[in-house]
């Protein structure tokens, strides 16, 4: 599943290419689990709106909207699933198969969401109330839990204060960081040398203080190298990103620890699989 790197990449590329635009068709599936809101509902709103933004919140990605007075009026809100696709093509592409939503834009270029096993869902953020033409900030779609980014360490050690849950565990949690998968949950305890099935809530401050900086600097490198490709990633030109070629210990089950030497291990913690170094990580 795609996770904040990935999300936020493909948010990026999405928002370069079709900010300013005006949605002047639009053609959703017929497959009724890939739509949080109704499709008639659906089609209504975005047909006519202009994207004014298109940015990441959590693992979700967020189309700010304005009718053709330039009012905000609604967000579209995208979240890839397991394998969910944003592409920005032109309108002469052949559809690839899964594709369950077309919207054709004002430059004449297409934006199309693609999810072979339909685990991606599209949905209408409505704002409750405009003033002066303007919605408050707290009116905006907000994610389940705290942004990873931009976290204070402060916040980041009381989300984590007495929690009797795995730290792996806690750090999968959406409804305390949004964002965070098993890629950079397992990458980020290796760098701040804590083992994924220490209990949360008794972890010492000071390792606190090194996983904080080390979820942030781990999801800065991948946004930077576009995200990790193990499976059906791709941006929004349908290419790889490179992250996974800095892994320090996912999906390296049994190769050497790239600082010690010790064969990386391979836990199922939580349904989820678990990868670290027992010399590097106490």
């Amino acid at each position: 599943m795609p996770e904040l790197p990935e999300v936020e990449t493909v948010a990026n590329g999405v928002n370069e290419r079709v900010r300013g635009q005006r949605i002047e068709s639009v053609w959703l599936s017929s497959k009724p689990q890939t739509f949080k809101t109704p499709v008639g509902e659906m089609m209504e709103l975005l047909d006519g709106s202009r994207i004014d933004l298109v940015r990441r919140v959590g693992k979700h990605i967020v189309f700010d909207l304005s009718d053709a007075a330039g009012t905000p009026n609604f967000q579209w809100i995208v979240h890839l699933g397991m394998t969910g696709r944003l592409l920005v093509c032109a309108a002469d592409v052949p559809l690839p198969p899964h594709t369950h939503a077309v919207l054709g834009l004002s430059s004449g270029r297409d934006l199309r969401f693609v999810d072979p096993r339909r685990f991606g869902r599209l949905a209408i953020h409505h704002f409750s109330a405009l003033k002066d033409g303007k919605v408050s900030e707290a009116d905006h779609f907000k994610g389940p839990g705290r942004e990873p980014l931009s976290i204070l360490l402060g916040d980041f050690v009381a989300l984590f204060r007495g929690r009797r849950l795995a730290i792996k565990s806690a750090l999968l949690n959406q409804n305390l960081l949004h964002g965070v998968g098993n890629i950079y949950a397992d990458e980020s305890l290796f760098r701040a040398g804590i083992r994924p099935k220490r209990m949360a809530g008794r972890l010492r401050r000071v390792e606190l203080e090194r996983l904080h900086g080390a979820v942030q600097s781990v999801l800065r490198e991948a946004i930077a190298l576009g995200g990790s490709s193990v499976s059906d990633y791709v941006d929004a030109d349908g290419i790889r990103g490179f992250f996974q070629l800095q892994h320090r210990v996912y999906m390296r089950t049994g190769q050497p620890c790239l600082v010690c030497g010790t064969p990386i291990r391979k836990i199922v913690l939580g349904g989820r699989s678990t990868h670290f170094c027992l010399t590097c990580q106490r």
